[in-house]
Formats: C-alpha cells, structure tokens, sequence
C-alpha cells in the first residue's frame, strides 16, 4: 500500500556521509515508502488480532470508533491541505515545532496501522460469522483492495482510495454494531446499519467545497453500492451472529449437566463432528446440534434448512427438504444451544444450513446418511 512521502528534512551534510540513528532511519523511510506501507498494515492487522475481545464488548467497539474518528481526522486534515497538485501541504521544517513535524512525517504510516487494524478485525469477525465458502468471498474483496492499491492506477487516486478504505471501514463497523445494539438481524437492521456508516463521512464532507465533497463521497458511494450488491446476493456474513460448533447425532438429550450428545463414530474418524457418516436403523432420528454465539440482550431467530443432494442425469443438485424455524437467545459465551430433528429421510447426501431469516448463511454442515437393516451398535455419549 503506498502513502505519500514525508517531508524532506535538510541537512548540511553531502549524500553518503555519516549521519545520526535518527537520520539514517528517516532516509530508510524515504526509500521504501511502499514496503513500510505495507509492514504497518500488516503490523495493525496482527495488533488487532492478537487484542481483540468479543464483539459486543464494550472496549472493543469503543476503541474502533477512536481509531475511525482518528483516520477521518487526519484524512480530512489532509484533503484540506491538499494543492493542485494532489501533494498534501507539508510545513517547513525549520519553521516547524517537534510535534507538528512528527505528525507530518508520521500521519501516513499512523493510517495505515490504523486501517491494518480496523480491517483486520472485520475480516475476523465476518470470518467467524459465516461458512468459509461465504467468508472467503468477502475475505477476497479485502484482499483484491489490498493488491489494487499497490499498482500505480490505484496509487494515482491518492487520497479517494483511502476514503474508499475508511468508507469500507465505517459500513463494516456499523452492520455488526447496529445489531448488537437493536438486538436481532434482518434486512431493515441491515439497512439501518448502512445508513449509519454513511453518516460519519457525509457529515465530514458536508462543510467542503464541492471538489473536495467527491473525495470523499464519490468512493463512500462506490463501497455502499458493493456492500448493497453483496447483500442481495446473500455474501455479507451475518455480523455478529457465529456459529461455535455444529454436529451429526443419534440422539440429542437435555440434562442438568448439560447437553447428552449420542453417536456411534468410531476413534479414528476423528475429523468428523458426530455421525456424519450416518448409519440409520429403522427408526432412527437425525439430530443436528449446534451451539450458536448472539451477544447479550440478543433475542432472534433462526432457521435451519434440510437439503438433499438429488443427483444423477437430471439431478437437481441440492433441494430443500424442510425448515426448522429455532428461537435463540444471546449473552452466553460457549454459544446458544439448539437442536433440530429429522424422521422422514432417504438415504444420500445431506447438508444441513442454519441462516438468518433473511437467508444469510451462519454454518452448514455435510454428512451421508445410508439405510441399515437393524443390528447391535456401540453408541457412545458425551456432554456438551
């Protein structure tokens, strides 16, 4: 990711003479713009990472919008300052106080921590909120903006794609925000959520002139219009919904202790959560359990589709058997726990998908069921 250089500071001293640790670091700095650019996203991406708590916390959404409303400033400070030539006004640095130099010199890779570490944390938590398959689309944007900022058409925008960037980042704050504080998902939080994202940086741009205006207006919008398209298309995971764990079972019992879990995996088929491999004797009921994250005071519902995989010459590829509706209730922190069970069934491949009543995917889960005919068994039960 580039940034624009600092000002230069002067010295009386010829190129390739002895400077100072200070020196020798600045003109280090000077020389790899691109690739400190790059190690301070890079580093705010892993800070974050390594220091983030719950999503509802308190602490964490208030340490997002200080760095949010620490980004806007400094880039608005920046478009103010910004001449013809695109070059943001840098003070001279004989006329200049301490303070007033270093933020100069050190605002640029300042941003570009900050915005390593706001994108980092909405890379995990929309990860963690989705299958893979969901997660990694959305993953794949962030990624493709990353690389699109290192060639030179990206670099040419200068300050637009960081606004495209903190935009991302506003609208990215606020779908996981306005659901934890209204207490359930659904296509009106989603838009409220989008609205409020837009608010911060339409405000900034209210008081500018109107060039300066589609700096900042021109990429939010573009980054609304993806966000919106990524809706429709159900690729926006379901913030801050998580699914903690998902199993095939044979059984499914509640007990003071806890969850009786019963199936008949064998030791070595370790990967497999439950019978995924599922050997059904008549009468046998499947049993699909799940251990959902929602934060506190959250009360929604969910729904968990049954699909079947309906091959051969003219198969239909996965069609819906049914749909359990299962009412979820937050603030426990191993996660919701909840059942759905299915009687009538056929041998073949199954899968089964909890979403979101407006049909975003939290977690899925594949497993083979096959008939047979009735015979001893070793099930086995475990607590959750």
């Amino acid at each position: 990711m580039s940034i624009q250089g600092p000002a230069s500071i002067v010295t009386g001293e010829a190129p390739g003479a002895s400077t100072g640790t200070l020196e020798r670091i600045k003109l280090y700095a000077a020389r790899n713009e691109r690739r400190l650019a790059v190690s301070f996203f890079v580093a705010g991406f892993l800070f974050d990472i390594l220091t983030l708590g719950r999503i509802d916390a308190g602490l964490t959404i208030g340490q997002q919008a200080i760095y949010l409303l620490a980004v806007t400033a400094v880039l608005v400070h920046m478009l103010l300052g910004e001449e013809r030539t695109a070059a943001p006004v840098a003070p001279d640095p004989a006329a200049a106080s301490r303070l007033k130099r270093g933020y100069f010199e050190y605002r640029n890779p300042a941003i570009h921590f900050l915005l390593g570490a706001l994108l980092s944390a909405y890379t995990m938590f929309f990860f963690k909120s989705s299958s893979l398959l969901v997660s990694f689309g959305f993953l794949g944007v962030l990624v493709a903006l990353l690389i699109a900022n290192e060639s030179a058409r990206f670099k040419a925008l200068g300050l637009r794609f960081k606004f495209a960037l903190l935009g991302l980042c506003y609208l990215s704050f606020f779908a996981y925000v306005i659901p934890v504080l209204v207490g359930q998902t659904g296509l009106v939080v989603f838009l409220l959520s989008m609205a409020a994202g837009c608010v911060p940086l339409a405000a900034a741009a209210f008081w500018l002139a109107p060039e300066k205006k589609r700096k900042i207006l021109v990429p939010l919008g573009c980054v609304l219009i993806v966000f919106l398209a990524f809706y429709l298309f159900r690729l926006i995971p379901p913030v801050p919904l998580s699914i903690r764990f998902m199993g095939v079972y044979h059984g499914v019992e509640r007990t003071d202790a806890g969850y009786r879990l019963s199936h008949e995996r064998p030791a070595w088929r370790f990967w497999h959560k439950g019978d995924q491999w599922f050997s059904a004797q008549p009468g046998d009921k499947v049993h699909v359990y799940f251990r959902i994250f929602s934060p506190a005071r959250f009360s929604d519902q969910v729904l968990m589709g049954w699909y079947r995989h309906e091959g051969g010459a003219k198969g239909r590829g996965w069609v819906l058997q049914d749909t359990i509706p299962i009412k979820i209730l937050g603030g426990r922190e191993a996660g919701f726990r909840g059942y759905g069970v299915k009687s009538n069934y056929q041998p073949g491949k199954w899968k089964v998908q909890v979403e979101t009543t407006d049909g975003r995917e939290i977690g899925r889960i594949y497993f083979s069921l096959e008939a047979v005919p009735q015979g001893a068994r070793d099930i086995v039960a475990e607590l959750d």
